[in-house]
């Protein structure tokens, strides 16, 4: 059963917003008492927050579908909806989200790093929010926003900085047992190492991270072995160590065609060209060994390696080896960049900046994109004429029928608002902003102009006795 995963399709989908309540308010002796349905609430994010704790996508493998709460709807007697729950994904420390073609949305590093992978929707508004002066009983409310939903790729890098590398059995698992707490499986056959392992040295004052990768082959880079799942974590190391086997028994190996093969997956993997290397000849404690590595070891400083013999069973050479990584390291930590906190920059909006695009395409349809037309799209219930009036509206205020009109635009022109998979579209007319108060006054209820009971019956009584003093001051016995 695999207990470490290091890479998965994700698909996550935030919470849809509630939609807006249209209410009248309602009471004895009051039966319209005015607008009073509440705003709908706010669908849950979907966020990657980063645990120490964490170290696998396990979780993510057999569960890839993650979704948020809906916002509840709004309700009559101004009550608003519940906003919906956000849902938090926690990730390990070193994980690069990438969207479905490969492009980098984020990189997380550091405990508590977040990253919003989907916005949850907005709430629509009830018709009390859209109550106005002009408008006084909208018969209408607003839909809510749905989530963001997409596919991501969740890539596990570990975050240590060195890289133990080499061919399988060389001694890489054995060497982070000794050289820290790690407990790695080990044993003589290749393959043994199946997941990183990561292992806390402490030298001197420095405190240093080591990763012992599952063993190279040739044509790692291509995906041969278990190479090219792993060799994504060596990228953010400071330095290479490579693991040489000085006793193989493999007849046709040698540490140095080791080391030039293992260089060349490096190479053809590509990246890790600035990293420094040392190499560590390994299992010294074997007479063929010791021998192996007195040979050797002269051409491997000829071409520039720093070589270090040492003996994983019998625990020596470990000392130089771990403190030359430490000053290696502390070099590598000091010459980085100092954080500086980000700046907020603030960039006003432009004054010739309409907010929205109008562009003719090939077959003649207009097509209208923009953050403020595709939201108002989306909140407006087409089944209701004076929802629909109030689109018409809004886009007339923003400028879209001006912007038709000098784009070209004529009568019955079709004309979409939004992106070609999720688009409205409709057959445009000139009039349609200045037409649109025929589908009735808009935020007008007609129940209010129909005469109430009793204040008919308060103006038919004082009519009565209108009539009746007219009468009286006109009458003449004589």
């Amino acid at each position: 059963m695999t207990t470490f995963v290091d890479r998965v399709e994700l698909h996550v989908a935030a919470g849809n917003g509630g939609h807006g309540c249209a209410s009248v308010h309602r009471e004895k002796f009051k039966p319209l008492g005015g607008p009073d349905g509440g705003n709908g609430g706010r669908g849950g994010d979907v966020t990657l927050v980063v645990d120490q704790a964490v170290t696998t996508l396990l979780d993510y493998h057999h569960h890839p579908h993650r979704k948020a709460t809906n916002g509840q709807p709004g309700a009559g007697d101004h009550r608003s909806g519940k906003d919906g729950q956000d849902l938090v994904l926690l990730v390990p420390d070193g994980t690069v989200v990438l969207d479905r073609n490969g492009k980098v949305l984020a990189d997380l590093v550091g405990q508590g790093t977040t990253f919003v992978a989907g916005q949850g929707g907005r709430g629509g508004l009830g018709n009390a929010a859209l109550a106005s002066a002009r408008r006084k009983a909208p018969g209408f409310a607003l839909l809510g926003e749905p989530g963001e939903a997409r596919d991501i790729v969740l890539e596990l890098k570990t975050v240590a900085d060195v890289a133990l590398v080499g061919y399988p059995s060389a001694g890489k698992s054995s060497l982070i047992s000794v050289l820290s707490a790690a407990k790695p499986k080990i044993a003589d056959y290749p393959f043994t190492t199946l997941v990183p392992n990561l292992g806390v040295v402490t030298a001197g004052s420095t405190v240093y991270t080591v990763a012992d990768v599952p063993g190279l082959i040739p044509g790692a880079s291509q995906g041969r072995g278990l190479g090219l799942e792993f060799l994504r974590h060596v990228e953010r190391c400071s330095v290479l160590v490579h693991v040489l086997d000085t006793a193989t028994l493999e007849s046709d190996r040698d540490p140095v065609s080791d080391l030039d093969i293992i260089e060349e997956e490096l190479k053809q993997y590509g990246g890790l060209e600035d990293r420094p290397r040392i190499v560590v000849l390994n299992k010294i404690d074997i007479p063929d060994g010791q021998d192996l590595a007195d040979m050797i070891r002269p051409d491997l400083e000829e071409r520039g390696y720093r070589v270090f013999e040492v003996s994983a069973v019998a625990r020596t050479g470990l000392k130089e080896l771990s403190y030359a990584l430490a000053g290696i390291v502390a070099e590598a930590r000091a010459a980085k960049p100092v954080e500086v906190a980000t700046r907020i920059v603030i960039r006003p909006k432009a004054v010739d900046d309409a907010g929205f695009t109008v562009t003719q395409e090939e077959d003649g349809l207009y097509r209208v994109r923009g953050e403020k037309p595709e939201r108002w799209v989306r909140q407006t219930d087409f089944n209701n004429d004076e929802a629909v009036g109030y689109l018409a509206d809004r886009l007339n205020r923003l400028g879209v029928e001006d912007a038709l009109l000098k784009a070209g635009a004529r009568s019955g022109d079709g004309v979409a608002i939004g992106a070609e998979d999720n688009a409205v579209v409709f057959d445009w007319e000139p009039s349609m902003s200045a037409g649109a108060e025929m589908l009735g006054r808009r935020g007008e209820d007609h129940r209010f102009e129909a005469p109430r009971p009793a204040a008919q019956r308060r103006r038919d009584r004082e009519a009565e006795r209108d009539e009746a003093q007219q009468d009286y001051e006109g009458f003449n016995p004589f």
